[in-house]
């Protein structure tokens, strides 16, 4: 039979289209035959051609990887034999490659114990003189059957180190070098305690190995890079003694322009994780300077003559690569900005923007920009208060700039300024809209690149305008919109006008209403548009009817929900695609928001889509050559499936294995819809289903996935509690109960084992809307408040994994990144949420042990943000303990702890700061009541002095606040006669709305002990028009003022204006 095989084989090479058919099908014949195993071997052994060997060997790989177990045990053990003869006799470099990757099929499916004699040639050939051996049969043969299974290799994994320590240092053999470090590429994530000082020994010796396969072969020096990630990603302390090599290294590489891009993105990368992982280390071996001194010139080069940096490319879509080393030079800044203390950046950083940008080279001031851009995420306290003027006024400037490529980093920038920089920038609306409006109008159609850039600025700038500073554009902005969607045919174009719409709709809301129709005409047509080439506009459009839905009103959308949930149906039945099926979910989660009546019947149908989005592995893909045989008979007793030629470069491609980032976007917009309709439904029997596939979600790879999956879980719990607050049988109690003691547990142990900082804060702000929700429910269990509170502990003390914990580094508290801190707030949170949810009694300890954390950073030398923090949740606690039972008591004996924390933030320099010192004394005064009324003259000296010189109307509306809690809680200790006339006189509210109430109540208050106060009363009410139809209280105390003084009344009503009359007497009509 091997003859007739080898044959058959050499047909298929033939080029001959019918000898290939004919050889094909006589293939598939032959792999019925059990016989097929020795004829393969015999082939693989002794075929005279070398093409035929490899083939054979690809075939019984294959049949290796899918049929293992109806190999019978004969022909297994006389494979193995077999397979190390040929391995050993083999000349040609491609077919040990295939014989090597063959042997690893074999090894996944065959422990390497069952195997003796493949440890026995292991051991012999590593350890051969003859530098072939010991390349060839030993380290790549040892390559590949380690990185197909690495864990049976355990016991002999210091051996395999204690030989690496050796090869490595043999400059002389690359290959070798090479296959050495694929080996300890695959072993690093198995390797534990035992073999850690014998892998931190290696480093330096395998910086020396890819220093001198650089040198050799640029390739594959790059795929072996990817040693340094898997070290760094599985056990980051062995790097950290030698963390100045490395980044010496990668810094060398970096800057050499005549290495391979690819080669100085891998080292670029590199650093940037160095730094994400251990930025305290990174600092103390003061590294920040070196790293800046390469990577900003690499951000500022100019390209080569004639050429253009990627993202500058007009390619017609916008698009631009990625892979460059300019675009990882700014990830590498954009890294530190996020992990690094903003002092000590800016201080390195910003001479060199400041150079740059005064620079006659284009390319330079670019790199200023970009680098002033990608800061804004990271270090948006640090801009916002100390540089926000400044710096607009450089990216204002450089929208004028002669050179386009400046022009397009300027929109760049301006679009993450407007991103990330809130609440501040949109304030300068009145200069930036007119600039960004007259920039839009003067662009051409035909530079689309550009025109994405300008639309991205402009979309980030309108997401964060408010309805009172939208307005006087929105006519503009309607009108440019619609005749971008009406006067082109440039599709990328309409697509960036339909998303530019959403924003304009989250700022505007029901304002954009006189529009609707149209808007909701012209997305039709893009909707029912199923071509393959309109499809990113199709998404789009689903995406901004996703926000309409949200932000147009109930009233106005209502009618088109039922239309909108068929639609998505009928697409996601009809197209085949993540991004559609992504922005459907959100369409479906949108409807459930305004007409839930729409999304019922087809409830079943959704759940079903999303869980089947969350179960796909689709989006992996392996890339294969060529196709051999495509077996298609599904009754074939073998059940042979398609044989495939991907041979020597099956895993050297590295475009051959990739997850599309379509597919997770997918999964995560899937999470949240779920959740978000879980909630909204409260129809838990049927999404038990979801609950099981997003409790598996929170483990996947990638960590917007993860985020995604715990927050959906948090809406799983609240909606249970709805269901047993709406009917509380026992059942229905249990099943709280049993979903809140599976759930609170994996909350707590991902905020202290999972790595990435913005999934942790997404499990924080589940788990503390689970507790708002759930109150005493969530803490049934005798531990949890305990465990609870030492979570919020840990991530205050930086004890968690995601915090780099559990490194030598000096830790300098006041000076952290605004990450990490805003991390700590999110757990900072949660202390107000436990305090409002059991006895304050039962919370004090445990209160008792967070307050010096929190008061730590009301320290003058801590930043704003911290400072505001630290007060802010002071004040929130404090407030969290007048609801509840004992929290007057508690209140007053924290209070000689607290009231020198906040009357020091009455003081501060900052008006955030101000602003929650005086609402923490306001909440102070109200949670303990008399216990503090020997305070109350120092406090209303203190407010006093406040009055006279604060200019911030937000503190002022507060103070009013503050005041009126002190009224009401110790009405005795407050000289009304003095301080009446100076509260009202700053009435009404003007910025903190959410205040009326205390006040509207205060002066009901005040009118019960005295009516005759009414006569002030009324005529502030009409002075301040004041929304009288949601402030029950008040309306009843205006109708027996109006009773007991209608006189008085009466003139007051007629000295108002026709819509304050309208609006006052609809309130006192009210039933």
């Amino acid at each position: 039979m091997s003859e007739e095989l080898e044959h058959i084989l050499t047909q298929l090479t033939q080029p001959d289209n019918a000898a290939i058919q004919k050889a094909t099908a006589q293939l598939k014949q032959a792999f019925k035959d059990p016989a097929i195993i020795p004829a393969l071997c015999t082939v693989m052994t002794q075929s005279a051609n070398p093409q035929i060997r490899q083939s054979a060997v690809v075939m019984l790989r294959m049949r290796v990887k899918k049929h293992w177990k109806k190999i019978s045990l004969d022909h297994r053990e006389s494979l193995k034999a077999v397979v190390l003869q040929a391995f050993q006799q083999e000349t040609e470099h491609t077919v040990h490659h295939s014989l090597s990757q063959l042997s690893a099929a074999m090894v996944k499916n065959e422990a390497p114990d069952r195997w003796p004699a493949l440890l026995k040639l292991l051991n012999e050939s590593t350890n051969s003189n003859n530098p072939q051996d010991r390349q060839v049969l030993g380290l790549l043969l040892l390559s590949k059957v380690v990185e197909s299974n690495p864990e049976p290799f355990k016991p002999h994994y210091k051996k395999l180190l204690q030989l690496f320590g050796t090869v490595l240092q043999d400059g002389t053999n690359p290959t070798a070098l090479y296959y050495c470090i694929l080996t300890l590429t695959g072993i690093t994530p198995y390797t534990g305690t035992e073999e850690m000082n014998l892998m931190r020994s290696l480093i330096p010796k395998l910086i020396f190995a890819l220093k001198h396969l650089i040198q050799v072969d640029q390739d594959q020096a790059s795929e072996a890079m990817e040693v340094l990630d898997e070290l760094m990603e599985s056990e980051v302390s062995i790097v950290v003694p030698y963390i100045a090599e490395i980044v010496q290294f990668c810094l060398e590489v970096s800057a050499d322009v005549s290495l391979s891009d690819s080669l100085r993105v891998k080292t670029l990368s590199c650093i940037a994780l160095l730094i994400r992982l251990k930025s305290k280390a990174v600092l103390k071996h003061k590294l920040l300077a070196p790293i800046l001194q390469v990577v900003f010139p690499i951000l500022s080069a100019e390209p080569p003559l004639g050429e253009e940096d990627p993202e500058d490319k007009e390619n017609g879509d916008g698009s631009s690569d990625s892979e460059s080393p300019k675009h990882f030079a700014a990830q590498v800044i954009d890294t530190m900005a996020l992990h690094m203390p903003p002092e000590k950046l800016f201080n390195q950083l910003m001479p060199m923007i400041q150079a740059c940008l005064a620079s006659k080279n284009p390319y330079e001031r670019k790199g200023g920009l970009m680098s002033l851009a990608v800061l804004a995420e990271g270090c948006a306290d640090h801009i916002r208060t100390k540089m926000l003027s400044s710096v607009l006024q450089t990216v204002c400037h450089s929208l004028s700039d002669s050179n386009q490529v400046v022009r397009s980093a300027g929109l760049f920038a301006l679009g993450q300024f407007s991103e990330y920089l809130q609440p501040e920038v949109s304030k300068y609306h009145a200069e930036l809209m007119p600039l960004l409006l007259g920039y839009m109008s003067s662009l051409k159609e035909a530079k689309i690149g550009h025109v994405t850039k300008a639309f991205y600025a402009l979309e980030n700038f309108l997401e964060n305008l408010g309805k009172k500073d939208i307005q006087s554009y929105l006519p503009t902005l309607m009108e440019t919109m619609f005749s971008a969607l009406n006067t082109t045919d440039n599709l990328k174009l309409k697509e960036l006008a339909v998303s530019a719409i959403g924003a304009i709709a989250n700022a505007a809301k029901e304002m954009l209403v006189p529009y609707f129709c149209t808007v909701i005409e012209n997305l039709k047509g893009f909707l029912t548009d199923t071509r393959d080439e309109v499809r990113s506009l199709q998404t789009q459009a689903l995406d901004t009817l996703s926000v309409l839905a949200r932000t147009i009103g109930k009233d106005v959308f209502s009618p088109l929900a039922a239309e909108c949930v068929q639609l998505g149906l009928n697409l996601t039945n009809s197209v085949d695609d993540p991004d559609l099926r992504r922005c459907t979910y959100s369409l479906f989660s949108a409807v459930s928001s305004v007409s839930p009546e729409s999304l019922t019947p087809h409830l079943t149908a959704i759940t079903t889509l999303m869980l089947l989005s969350l179960k796909s592995t689709e989006g992996v893909m392996v890339s294969k050559q060529f196709v051999l045989l495509d077996d298609d008979d599904d009754n074939d007793d073998e059940g042979d499936a398609v044989l495939e030629e991907d041979g020597e470069n099956e895993l050297e491609d590295v475009t051959g294995f990739c997850v599309e980032n379509a597919y997770i976007d997918e999964k995560e917009d899937a999470c949240d819809a779920l959740g978000e309709i879980a909630f909204k439904f409260c129809v838990l029997p049927s999404l038990y289903p979801c609950v099981c596939v997003c409790a598996c979600a929170h483990q996947f790879p990638h960590e917007d996935v993860r985020r995604a999956a715990f927050g959906a879980i948090g809406h799983f719990c609240r909606a249970q509690h709805k269901v047993w607050q709406d009917n509380p049988t026992e059942g229905n109690h249990q099943a709280l109960q049993k979903l809140l003691g599976v759930v609170l547990p994996c909350f707590m142990e991902a905020v202290k084992q999972e790595r990435e900082r913005h999934v942790v804060m997404g499990v924080l702000e589940a788990m503390n809307a689970v507790i708002k929700s759930c109150k005493e429910e969530a803490l049934q269990s005798p531990d949890r408040l305990a465990e609870i509170s030492h979570t919020i502990r840990d991530v205050l003390k930086k004890k968690t994994v995601c915090q780099d914990a559990g490194g030598d580094e000096a830790d300098d508290d006041d000076q952290q990144a605004e990450y990490d801190a805003m991390l700590q707030e999110f757990a900072g949170e949660g202390i107000p949420i436990l305090a409002s949810a059991v006895p304050a009694e039962t919370f004090y300890p445990h209160l008792n042990d967070l307050l010096p954390l929190i008061m730590n950073k009301a320290k003058s030398s801590c930043t704003v943000a911290d400072r505001s923090f630290s007060v802010g949740t002071l004040g929130e606690t404090l407030q969290s303990l007048v609801n509840v039972q004992g929290g007057r008591a508690v209140a007053g004996r924290l209070s000689n702890r607290l009231l020198p924390v906040l009357v020091a933030g009455v003081k501060d320099s900052d008006a955030e700061v101000r602003n929650n010192s005086v609402f923490g004394l306001g909440a102070l005064a109200e949670a303990a009541g008399p216990i503090i009324s020997s305070n109350y003259p120092m406090m209303l000296s203190l407010f006093s002095n406040l009055l006279v010189k604060e200019s911030d109307r937000r503190v002022i509306d507060n103070l009013c606040a503050a005041l009126c809690r002190m009224i009401m809680s110790h009405m005795d200790g407050v000289p009304l006669e003095q301080v009446l006339p100076a509260l009202l006189v700053r009435l009404p509210l003007q910025e903190d709305m959410e205040e009326n109430k205390t006040v509207y109540s205060c002066l009901a208050f005040l009118y019960s002990r005295n009516p005759c106060s009414g006569v002030w009363c009324f005529n502030f009410f009409f002075i301040c028009s004041c929304p009288l139809d949601t402030q029950n209280t008040l309306v009843t105390m205006l109708r027996d003022v109006a009773h007991r003084y209608s006189q008085e009344f009466e003139s007051a009503v007629m000295s108002l204006s026709v819509e304050q009359r309208t609006k006052l007497t609809a309130a006192l009509a009210r039933s």
